[in-house]
């Protein structure tokens, strides 16, 4: 995964800043437009995480600050919900026009009741997930009531929200009075996923039950808790992007486009790893892994280090190759477990011991071997296993070469 800074007009003459987050080969699965909460910015905690989690499992992903926030244009006094679905839609076109539609619509908080709204009015979109979305906009107008005097008045007011000060427009108010989210939730058909935690203290969760017994099919739900209203636990936020990544491969196409790949010869492996740390994520034929290294060598211990990778190869191949064998042998081999441990063992005669490295690379694996076998089965499972093509590679000289290639 990597990220590239982008910008677009929001249709009112403002440009709106964004982030993509590409998947590791650069060849998405699908799109996806991330709306932020209100008065948030793409550069919250949950919109870097699933944005990010969601590259990993091959979705490239648009998030943006909405008008008036962040590094956008523009004034947020001016701002309301329908200005938010405006920008959600320049969005999606700003993707068709440099990338590809999107399909997917990601929505938290209020930003959630900006996708439903936005859903319809972009062909493309083929599902919407909402994460801490209210059902209605009765609680945001509650909490602005106090300043609507003033704002009526003047025209804006500054009011203090999760400790924060902000300005508050006309606009907004005018939409809070007059759009009804329900009518917009029953008239979405697009599937929808619903998101939410029962520790929410800021939309309660009883929003996600209105969403979802007003919403038509398909419809799911999905528990979030323990998380707060801004999922701020790494935790949590990577689980939501499992989820959505997991259920919108279903509605988005990406079972069809992984085929398509696969047979086009576009996949490989590839592996990337950014300025930060060690962790790489890779994308193997389609299927996404992440290696990274142990916390005590200055890694964040996100996945299995590249030598257990290469153990974990050497597992793999020996179970396939006997899986093969027994299956043509038509041998009552029911389940194969393999073990392995690499180290580095002192050895006084290897090679390089005058270089002042009298070491080696040892493998050991242990075959655990289920079914109603004989002695003579058995011994002979344990011979195919160093022949397995992954064993023969490691024991052979590899040739490898290594080019530098243009950005």
């Amino acid at each position: 995964m990597h990220s590239t800074k982008v910008s677009f007009d929001n249709g009112r003459g403002q440009r709106l800043s964004g982030i993509m987050e590409i998947p590791v080969d650069d060849h998405p699965i699908a799109y996806a437009v991330f709306a932020h909460c209100f008065t948030c910015s793409k550069n919250y905690k949950a919109v870097r995480h699933i944005s990010r989690a969601l590259a990993t499992e091959g979705f490239a992903v648009l998030s943006f600050d909405f008008t008036g926030l962040g590094d956008s244009e523009g004034d947020f006094a001016e701002t309301s919900l329908a200005s938010n679905v405006d920008d959600i839609v320049a969005a999606a076109e700003m993707l068709e026009a440099s990338y590809e539609a999107p399909s997917l619509l990601i929505g938290h908080s209020l930003g959630g009741a900006a996708a439903i709204m936005a859903a319809p009015r972009l062909a493309s979109v083929d599902a919407v997930v909402t994460i801490a979305s209210p059902a209605s906009l009765d609680n945001l107008a509650e909490r602005l009531e106090p300043a609507r005097s003033e704002i009526e008045r003047e025209g804006q007011a500054e009011i203090d929200l999760a400790g924060r000060r902000i300005r508050i427009g006309r606009s907004l108010i005018r939409d809070l009075d007059e759009i009804e989210m329900s009518s917009a939730i029953a008239d979405l058909d697009r599937p929808l996923l619903i998101m939410h935690s029962p520790a929410d203290t800021v939309v309660d969760i009883e929003n996600a039950s209105e969403i979802f017994r007003t919403a038509g099919h398909p419809k799911s739900f999905i528990s979030l808790d323990p998380a707060d209203h801004l999922l701020n636990k790494t935790e949590d936020s990577r689980y939501a992007a499992g989820v959505v990544a997991a259920w919108a491969r279903k509605y988005v196409g990406a079972a069809e486009r992984d085929a398509q790949a696969t047979r086009s010869g576009h996949n490989r492996v590839v592996a990337r790893t950014g300025a930060d740390g060690y962790r790489t994520e890779i994308l193997a034929d389609g299927h996404p892994l992440v290696s990274d290294e142990p916390v005590s060598a200055g890694g964040t211990n996100t996945g299995p280090s590249p030598y257990e990778l290469l153990a974990a190869a050497l597992g793999a191949c020996t179970g396939i190759t006997l899986r093969m064998y027994a299956d043509r042998k038509q041998w009552p081999l029911d389940e194969i477990e393999i073990s392995l441990r690499h180290e580095k063992r002192h050895c006084d005669d290897c090679a390089d011991a005058e270089s002042g490295s009298p070491k080696m690379d040892h493998l050991h694996r242990e075959l655990r071997l289920e079914g109603d076998l004989d002695e003579e089965q058995r011994d002979r499972l344990r011979e195919i296993a160093d022949r397995c093509p992954v064993h023969r590679t490691l024991r052979s000289e590899v040739e490898i070469t290594t080019e530098l290639v243009d950005d």
